[in-house]
């Protein structure tokens, strides 16, 4: 399909995507004439909140899977009382080709949060430890500490939010586990092919080097190291479906290991994957549009948001996802709530630091409504915030227990 890109701006950005892009792109449109476009609820009356509410906490697409995936599914589902088992290694095959390995490298899994938290199980242990930098996802901490009790070196990120990657290295000579998130969760900040490879080389012996992909697909400047893991070396990667691909409650992901190593990731489980999640992500695998138009719209909404930050003096990280950090120079669950009161669920902050907040990019028009209400609530005084109760409990909960 040949797109324009001042094309594509003016169909995601100004209007609802037109029948030619929504053949690729997406199944709901990236409508930007209301408040509560692309990024609020799909539909509303799934749950309960406002169909205003504009979301953007926990780094979801704005807006559904293809309709090609959309209508596949529901063929699926009408036959749901059938297992359909030759499904899972279809689409299996299908993963492997596209990213050049042989299918017994790969195994999917409802998510990559599944094998994560299996890798740390499998390669962590009270004399193996978790290394990974701070901040950065942390679902194989909760892992590491309160499971395997494998002890956790947490590396501050140096001054320009870039890994500290020898003295991640440096951190534990009995290192089990080498966690690197690219692009990084939740700064969205790229780490270098060149310092991936020289922690591979240069790692503590037996260790083994985890690299999530989670977010890959938004940046033009992330170089996938999977070709590594066909070359056989001690690096395992993960991707998801559930970001560019639009399908985080639908569930499909999946690990690219060399086969030993896989199977130690499979002593802590394997199961049928879910054949709607299965047949939705060979689809969309399968249409070479989503993945460059998506990217873009992203793009766009994202750097609209940065030049209005840039413009009121605030400070955020370079991002290349779909997620940024930006200081608040306050608490950061204060401004969180305030946000709520206006319909705008941002993500959370992270320990180390307490006064950024995350957040997920959603539409064009979903960040405009983000920066109005930023700047509102930004130019009242911290007191004015304190002690606010957020009015969507279960969206507070979400932003601290995911993603």
């Amino acid at each position: 399909m040949s797109l324009s890109r001042r094309k594509f701006i003016q169909l995601s950005g100004a209007a609802p995507v037109g029948a030619a892009l929504a053949k690729h792109a997406f199944a709901a449109p990236m409508a930007a004439g209301a408040r509560g476009g692309a990024g609020a609820l799909n539909d509303p009356g799934l749950v309960d909140a406002p169909s205003d509410l504009v979301i953007l906490n926990i780094n979801e697409f704005p807006a559904g899977p293809t309709p090609a995936a959309v209508e596949m599914m529901k063929r699926v589902v009408t036959n749901g009382n059938r297992y359909y088992l030759t499904e899972t290694r279809k689409t299996t095959e299908a993963i492997a080709s596209s990213v050049g390995v042989k299918p017994q490298y790969v195994t999917m899994y409802a998510g990559s949060s599944e094998p994560l938290t299996f890798s740390a199980l499998a390669f962590t242990s009270p004399e193996r430890s978790l290394v990974l930098a701070d901040p950065t996802y942390e679902q194989a901490i909760g892992v590491a500490e309160k499971v395997t009790r494998a002890k956790v070196h947490r590396v501050p990120l140096k001054a320009d939010y870039s890994y500290d990657i020898k003295a991640m290295v440096e951190a534990d000579p009995n290192a089990g586990l080498i966690y690197i998130c690219n692009p990084n969760n939740p700064t969205g900040t790229v780490v270098k092919r060149s310092d991936i490879e020289w922690v591979l080389a240069n790692k503590p012996k037996g260790s083994v080097l985890l690299v999530d992909e989670a977010y890959t697909h938004f940046s033009t400047n992330t170089e996938s190291v999977i070709d590594l893991v066909a070359a056989d070396k001690e690096i395992m990667v993960l991707r998801t479906f559930s970001k560019i691909y639009a399908m985080g409650g639908i569930r499909a992901g999946y690990i690219v290991a060399r086969p030993d190593m896989m199977e130690k990731i499979h002593a802590y489980g394997v199961n049928m994957m879910p054949t709607a999640a299965v047949q939705c992500a060979r689809i969309q695998l399968q249409d070479k549009d989503v993945i460059p138009l998506r990217r873009q719209m992203i793009a766009d909404a994202r750097n609209d948001t940065f030049a209005f930050l840039g413009k009121h003096g605030y400070t955020f990280t370079p991002s290349e996802s779909n997620h940024f950090m930006v200081k608040v120079g306050r608490p950061g669950g204060d401004v969180h709530n305030a946000l709520a009161q206006k319909n705008i669920i941002i993500g959370r902050t992270w320990k180390v630091w307490p006064e950024w907040v995350r957040v997920s990019v959603g539409s064009v028009q979903d960040m405009k409504s983000f920066q109005t209400a930023f700047v509102d609530v930004m130019q009242q005084p911290p007191s004015a915030h304190v002690g606010l109760v957020h009015p969507y409990p279960e969206y507070a909960r979400m932003a601290e227990q995911m993603c």
